[in-house]
């Protein structure tokens, strides 16, 4: 191997060059110019999990700090951010119950009560199969029983815990079909007495 030769192991498969930077500012350019100041701020919300400050969100939507305060704090006003004090300073996050309030409205919109019926029967049906197959009652006690090595094993427990929690949101969706109905019934009951 002579002096001019590389290793395998000196090669950058993805080297960033001057046209990687060029597309990322030309996309970043492109995004400012086609949203507002508030729907950037909303997205960014929208993917922050952990706990940010305004200037850290601000940075990432590209905007000044005191333009991302004023919307978080609307943001907040209407449940869509979650807040927490540290000192002096208060910081955001997406509301996760806000989240899942949402995924529960889109199961309601786009599946019949039909539907999710016929999804919380075959949901059952999985986990008592697990129930069953494990000896087990819940995902929890499951994991005491697991041998390390258990491919399988872990990889049901998985989808069992999975199963379990589209459950909670099916039976969640089903109630809340259940319930626009019996507003929809009380409501056409009083325009139909006040006619």
């Amino acid at each position: 191997m002579g002096a001019d030769d590389s290793k395998i192991s000196d090669v950058d498969p993805f080297p960033e060059t001057e046209t990687e930077t060029e597309v990322n500012d030309a996309a970043e350019r492109e995004w400012t110019a086609a949203t507002t100041a508030f729907e950037r701020v909303e997205s960014v919300l929208g993917r922050t999990t952990d706990w940010q400050s305004a200037s850290e969100i601000a940075d990432r939507a590209r905007v000044s700090e005191p333009t991302a305060r004023k919307h978080l704090t609307a943001l907040a006003e209407t449940g869509h951010a979650a807040t927490r004090e540290t000192g002096n300073a208060t910081r955001f996050r997406r509301n996760p119950d806000r989240r899942r309030l949402e995924r529960v409205q889109r199961l309601a919109d786009d599946h019949s009560r039909g539907e999710l019926e016929r999804s919380i029967r075959e949901m059952k049906a999985r986990i008592r199969a697990f129930e069953d197959a494990y000896e087990a009652t819940s995902p929890e006690e499951l994991v005491d029983s697991l041998e390390p090595d258990d491919e399988d094993g872990w990889n049901d427990l998985s989808r069992w815990k999975t199963t379990r929690r589209n459950l909670a949101f099916a039976k969640t969706a089903l109630s809340f079909t259940e319930t626009r109905l019996v507003d929809s019934r009380s409501t056409g009951e009083e325009r139909a007495e006040n006619a």
